[in-house]
């Protein structure tokens, strides 16, 4: 199956040789001559609008010939070798690039071989990878190919999504399989004899439904937050009274917080109005609450508060333990945690905070932390202003 990589390269490699025949200027030892043909309005029309389009693509693309020197390239290519200089050509491949790969995928197009699916990756301030696809232009009489046509299609992106899901799909596995291995060895302690025993079988069947609800409370959020990044969910913003939503939130996580002996403090003035969707901006105020009851400590409290400015600020305060600087950073990451033992414990998926952080930019808002060791942290949603 031809692939769109080798179908653009196909592409180019058509337009370029077209493009370097009207420019009558390939190989330096061997050049064209230019013709009539050539010079005709509608050739010209084609040469302009070939030349358009390689300056326009965001794909790098490098022409060179026998003697291994740049015959032509285009501003992706230059800036990928070397963005300082106005032109590459003339220049020896060696000249812009250390790369033995790139150097071996050129020398082989010289020979009359296609190259594809080479991965080069540059270190400089960004690091980047590319696919570079190298086909031979032209013939020299059973001497190898005139020249050697190079693109490098930008895969960063692609290869950073990889990671992510890689990582993601690791993730998920390790946290199915701690509540799966628990459910498993109690069913079978229990098959071995243990249901016989009343006060054991209450106490494991107990541990199962922990662990099966945590499971539940996994793939919920594993769906929700997959819903959220794929651009699923649809935003109703509209005027919001906070104060009763936070009423509301504080009523539906009040046994929770009676259970660990925390307080909730609904400080926001009953007037106040914020424009979101209710929905959404519920399920932000259930997952910081929820996370400050967790991390507070013993007849703590956890405050919600409200700050007019530029952007309406909406605060959830905790006087837990606080968070070590070093994790504020990357707090906001899929499964992240900074006491991973105390967070399973709690039955917390490590998903909540990066579904907090993606409603909040669908608002085109942004969720931040402060936190202070000793004192506690305060979590702040920042939403733009009604209108």
């Amino acid at each position: 199956m031809v692939t769109a990589v080798e179908a653009l390269a196909a592409l180019l490699l058509v337009g370029v040789v077209v493009w370097l025949a009207t420019r009558s200027k390939f190989d330096k030892n061997h050049p064209v001559e230019k013709s009539e043909q050539t010079d005709a309005p509608e050739n010209l029309a084609v040469s302009s609008l070939l030349e358009a389009t390689l300056t326009g693509m965001r794909e790098g693309l490098l022409v060179v010939n026998r003697d291994m020197r740049v015959v032509a390239s285009n501003p992706a290519a230059r800036k990928l070798f070397n963005p300082s200089v106005a032109t590459l050509q003339s220049q020896r491949l060696t000249e812009l690039t250390r790369n033995p790969e790139i150097y071996s995928a050129f020398l082989d197009g010289l020979k009359g071989l296609e190259r594809s699916g080479v991965k080069v990756e540059t270190h400089g301030p960004e690091r980047q990878i590319f696919d570079l696809r190298v086909v031979p232009i032209g013939n020299a009489n059973g001497n190898g190919a005139e020249g050697a046509l190079g693109v490098f299609f930008d895969i960063t992106r692609t290869e950073r999504l990889e990671i992510v899901r890689q990582e993601f799909l690791s993730n998920v596995s390790h946290e199915l399989r701690t509540p799966l291995t628990a459910i498993i060895a109690f069913v079978e302690t229990l098959e071995e004899g243990a249901i016989e025993d009343r006060e054991s079988s209450q106490r494991f069947l107990s541990i199962i439904r922990k662990n099966a609800s945590r499971m539940h409370s996994l793939i919920d959020d594993i769906l929700e937050l997959t819903s959220i990044e794929g651009g699923n969910v649809q935003l109703r913003a509209a005027p919001v009274d906070l104060y009763t939503l936070v009423q509301n939130v504080c009523a539906s996580a009040a046994a929770k917080a009676a259970a660990q002996s925390v307080t909730l403090q609904n400080k926001v003035e009953p007037d106040v109005m914020v424009y979101a969707d209710e929905r959404r901006l519920e399920q932000m105020l259930t997952n910081l609450i929820d996370n400050g009851i967790k991390f507070s400590r013993e007849h703590g409290t956890v405050a919600i508060s409200y700050e007019s400015g530029t952007r309406d600020k909406i605060l959830v305060q905790d006087n837990g333990d606080g968070i070590p600087s070093q994790h504020l950073e990357r707090l906001f990451e899929r499964f992240y945690r900074v006491d991973r033992a105390r967070s399973r414990d709690m039955g917390g998926t490590g998903l909540g905070l990066a579904i907090v952080k993606h409603l909040a930019l669908l608002h085109r808002g942004e969720v931040t932390v402060t936190s202070e060791l000793g004192k506690g942290s305060t979590f702040t949603i920042h939403l733009p202003k009604i209108g």
